[in-house]
């Protein structure tokens, strides 16, 4: 009978204070890896720089999704009033972006939202329902007092000794395998 030997998904260090895994995040960016993580039981100040993280497309796909509701309410008043039930109501012109402001600006906000919402379901990588992390006994911790950082096996600089030593130099406590 033959054992199949299963590459394991990755490293997860525990770390007990905000400043510690700053740190330590600092330490694992300069090491070059790039598939990695934080999880922390609260927002930490600057973790993005120390992370190495650029700044989302988010904000740039919610200022589309909002161009594209202002654009779209104007053009649906015009095309109503202009061609599709042209009306002359007391003398009113066939087209004003003073009536068509309300809707433009109704879909300017609902279409913000979408692409908001769309936008981050897309680059976040969701729905996700499922994590080899959740797979570690301790992650609950994560969410109230802990903090951790994993460091996934498929990174070009992973090797499972020196990412240990790596973790265990930057503070890391609790290193452990995580299986995939």
């Amino acid at each position: 009978m033959s054992s199949v030997s299963v590459q394991p998904y990755g490293l997860i260090a525990t770390f007990q204070t905000p400043a510690a895994v700053y740190h330590a995040a600092e330490q694992v960016r300069d090491a070059g890896y790039k598939y990695w993580d934080v999880i922390a039981p609260c927002p930490i100040h600057g973790m993005d720089k120390a992370m190495g993280l650029k700044r989302s497309i988010v904000p740039r796909i919610s200022l589309v999704g909002g161009i594209t509701g202002f654009c779209t309410g104007m053009t649906s008043i015009w095309w109503m009033n202009a061609y599709d039930y042209p009306l002359i109501v007391g003398g009113k012109p066939y087209f004003s972006p003073m009536f068509a402001f309300p809707i433009s600006y109704e879909l300017t906000i609902l279409f913000t939202a979408f692409a908001t919402i769309i936008g981050m379901f897309l680059v976040n990588g969701l729905p996700m329902h499922y994590h080899p992390v959740l797979k570690y006994p301790k992650i609950k911790r994560g969410m109230d007092d802990q903090f951790f950082i994993v460091i996934e096996a498929r990174d070009p600089r992973f090797n499972a000794a020196n990412t240990r030593t790596l973790l265990e130099k930057a503070g890391g406590g609790e290193i452990t395998e995580l299986e995939a």
